[in-house]
């Protein structure tokens, strides 16, 4: 399921966007503040899409934007009043995808939800394999093939999900919250506990030294990093 964030502080209007799209099947969470919105830009990448107001209490849309866009390429589709062609260049200059004057059609969102969320579906490259060390992961087929021997071990589907975002956040700390938002969404989350066993399995599969790991690596406090060392 597509998950969306919405940045309104107009109550009926965020109200009825909301219900809107998960009428369209979309999972949405909401935001009505700019200082708030803030903070959920350095979780930017959990989500498909943002829908941003661009006056908002305390910390405008344009600042979130910019905001977003030191962390991630989520698509933006700004909300505003402001419909000049200078406020939309505004929007634009700063990373927004597309940017719709308020008031506003509610099927001319929607339609444009649904090309930006095709979009990026297009513009994620996800490779079919990844190697690490001596091994490869086949995502297809949730196989670990020793590059020596020719071994093959399966892995579950949510080890090939986190070492899927791992891949796309290399050399990055992932937090643990970004971690139980990507894979978990909506369902229960698990202990910290779990997460920390993944890594652990991990390190068994893919590290010479498990108590020194080249690749996997816990960043005490935060979360974990994935690096690929030369």
């Amino acid at each position: 399921m597509y998950e969306i964030l919405v940045v309104e502080d107009e109550p009926s209007l965020l109200e009825m966007i909301q219900l809107n799209l998960e009428l369209e099947g979309f999972s949405v969470t909401t935001c009505n503040h700019g200082r708030k919105a803030l903070e959920w830009a350095a979780e930017a990448d959990r989500f498909d899409l943002i829908i941003l107001d661009v006056m908002l209490p305390e910390v405008s849309g344009l600042d979130i934007c910019r905001a977003i866009r030191q962390q991630s390429d989520v698509p933006v589709l700004f909300l505003s009043a402001k419909g000049t062609t200078v406020d939309r260049i505004a929007g634009l200059k700063l990373g927004a995808n597309d940017y719709l004057p308020k008031p506003f059609d509610l099927e001319e969102l929607l339609l444009r939800v649904h090309v930006l969320i095709r979009t990026k579906e297009k513009n994620t490259v996800s490779s079919e394999t990844l190697k690490i060390g001596g091994k490869e992961v086949v995502f297809s087929t949730f196989e670990v093939v020793d590059l020596a021997s020719g071994a093959r071990q399966l892995l579950t589907k949510r080890e090939i999900e986190l070492l899927q975002l791992f891949q796309s956040r290399k050399d990055q700390v992932v937090s643990r919250d970004e971690i139980l938002g990507a894979l978990w969404g909506n369902d229960q989350y698990p202990t910290g506990r779990t997460i920390d066993n993944y890594i652990l399995n991990f390190r068994k599969i893919f590290e010479k030294d498990a108590k020194n790991p080249l690749y996997f690596h816990s960043i005490r406090g935060v979360g974990y990093k994935f690096t690929l060392p030369e």
